[in-house]
């Protein structure tokens, strides 16, 4: 009987330590050791897909036989589609699937569209040029498939991976429930920005150069193999990762708001009866804002026992919404004139540059020569010097002088940033003056691959001006969004920003068509010809400043027409804007 006593105690002694061991496993997961996992996993995907596009441009021209206007609009399009699927992809996450799924998926497609367009390098069928053949004919529609099924794979995967890798790594972070959390917050956020400004410099020289010096099955080779570590290294983390479910997402709360104020359409706003709005969980927001006022239908209880449940919640998100939800597409809706601002800006960001340097001289020391698709690293340096500077010596001073304890408003800043632009373009249509006149000088009129006798340092004031460009008016644009947004929005204002980029691109690849369709009509020369000797691409940067100058007084109408600046969040809840926030373009 004792025996039988003992036993039963070491059993229940046993059962309890295991439970203590299951439940020890369980908080031992997240935390510090996650983040090689995480940052590996981001990082190499940057490399591998930023070091494709500098060349690419190249590639196409010379291995698909693309015109450049051509082969411009399917990098453009490219770069669209990445941008866009970075909003599906957080939607996903957030909805539905969870951020480790989708992290996974676009690490797949990633992998396997980088290895797919390594392929395009590998196999000579894949493409209509060979290195035997002289004389190339026009790229067959199945060849074209593989390409662009690959850039589509590569797109799908960066749609999955970035918007989701960041908060996924904070995710980790966020169980640690003791004093040194912000602390290890702050430590993430700054490895983390920092890993991805190396990855960007790493993508833009050491990939290129190895595409430039070593040829496309090595360029395209390196990067599907550091896209295979990246994805391994994400799932070999996979047992030690909190993994959040998914919940509701915001853009499904803007699409049940523009519903149900259909739905609605014929009801009356009440002027006066602030009890028919359903305020739900916030009790901060009783009534909707008079401005907007047809969305105000969306939360207008019609019938409380057909829309709300026993508890006072609701029966069917997609007949009735809170006061909150129409408020956040009410304040979406606000931003967007300043948001149509800043799409000329990201588009004029790219340019031919690649095409002009790989005419020009480009040797720096003895041999060595500056890869083509390496001047973008000049861009990157350049805002990651202003930025620091700017935050850290012109904001105290600004803030001695003016009274203004973070300085230029965001708008002063943007308008900044859009000037600098014009600037730049200007630049840019002086070199190409300059370039094209010494080609015609030296006989290479026709020979768009001669390399002629001007420096392509010429082309470095440019992505200087670039940089001051990038540092200035991204992130104030971003910092407008936060201040605009209720606290719950935050968020949402990086994939605004990223939405900008897509629109960009593909204002861009249409400015690209226009341009090429009526410069070359009548029998002319394109102004963008594959041959840029005979072609005008400083009549096409003289158009961009153009059309720069045109938006910076749009941009002053839209700032007219906003106003003074409302009481900011960063006021309202004394905090500043955070810079670590700040997405890359």
């Amino acid at each position: 009987m004792e025996h039988s006593e003992d036993a039963s105690y070491e059993n229940s002694n046993s059962m309890m330590e295991n439970a203590v061991s299951s439940s020890s496993s369980k908080l031992r997961k997240g935390g510090l050791r996650t983040m090689p996992f995480i940052i590996v996993n981001e990082c190499l995907e940057k490399v591998a897909s930023y070091g494709i596009m500098p060349n690419m441009i190249l590639y196409l021209i010379n291995e698909y036989k693309l015109a450049a206007a051509e082969a411009t609009n399917v990098i453009y399009t490219w770069s669209a589609m990445s941008n866009v699927l970075a909003i599906f992809g957080a939607f996903l996450s957030d909805s539905y699937l969870g951020r480790f799924r989708v992290i996974f998926i676009g690490s797949i497609s990633s992998l396997l569209g980088i290895a797919s367009l390594w392929l395009t390098a590998m196999i000579p069928s894949l493409r209509p040029c060979e290195a035997l053949i002289q004389i190339c004919n026009s790229a067959s529609a199945a060849q074209l498939a593989v390409l662009f099924l690959a850039l589509g794979l590569i797109s799908i995967g960066a749609g999955c991976v970035r918007p989701c890798s960041i908060a996924f790594g904070a995710d980790q972070l966020a169980i640690k429930e003791n004093s040194n959390n912000e602390r290890l917050l702050d430590s993430y956020f700054n490895w983390y920005y920092t890993s991805i400004g190396v990855s960007t410099i790493i993508a833009l020289s050491v990939i290129v150069y190895i595409q430039e010096n070593l040829g496309w099955k090595i360029g395209f080779g390196v990067p599907a193999g550091l896209m295979f570590i990246s994805a391994l290294s994400f799932i070999i983390g996979s047992p030690l990762y909190v993994k959040v479910k998914p919940r509701s997402s915001l853009l499904t709360g803007f699409i049940q708001v523009a519903v149900v104020a259909m739905k609605n359409r014929k009801l009356c706003v009440p002027d006066s009866n602030f009890d028919q709005y359903y305020q739900g969980n916030d009790k901060e927001l009783v009534f909707p804002t008079d401005s907007l006022r047809f969305l105000n239908k969306a939360c207008i209880i019609r019938n409380p026992e057909n829309d709300l449940n026993p508890d006072g919640s609701i029966k069917d998100p997609w007949s009735l919404c809170t006061v909150g939800q129409v408020e956040s597409l009410k304040s979406l809706l606000r931003v967007l004139p300043m948001w149509t601002t800043g799409i000329f800006m990201m588009a004029s960001l790219s340019s031919f540059s690649t095409l002009q340097a790989n005419t020009m001289d480009r040797r720096l020391f003895g041999n060595f020569k500056i890869p083509a698709g390496s001047f973008n690293v000049i861009m990157i340096i350049t805002l990651s010097i202003v930025i620091p500077i700017y935050d850290r010596i012109m904001v105290p001073l600004l803030a001695r002088f003016t009274g203004r304890p973070r300085g230029f408003s965001c708008k002063v800043r943007m308008g900044i940033g859009l000037l600098f632009i014009c600037v730049a373009k200007a630049t840019s249509a002086v070199v190409e003056t300059m370039r094209r006149n010494t080609a015609i000088e030296e006989g290479f009129a026709d020979q768009p691959d001669a390399i002629i006798g001007m420096s392509a340092l010429w082309l470095v004031p440019e992505f200087v001006l670039l940089g001051f460009a990038e540092a200035f008016y991204p992130i104030s644009l971003v910092e407008f969004f936060y201040t605009y947004f209720p606290k719950t929005m935050s968020s949402f204002a990086m994939a605004l920003f990223t939405l900008d980029l897509a629109a960009a691109d593909l204002a861009g690849s249409i400015l690209v068509s226009i341009v090429d369709s009526v410069s070359s009509m009548g029998g002319n020369e394109s102004w963008l010809s594959t041959n840029i000797n005979n072609g005008h691409l400083n009549y096409y940067y003289a158009l961009l400043t153009c059309l720069g100058l045109i938006n910076y007084l749009y941009f002053l109408a839209v700032c007219w027409a906003y106003g003074p600046s409302p009481g900011s969040r960063a006021k309202e809840d004394n905090e500043q804007f955070d810079y670590r926030e700040l997405p890359s373009s």
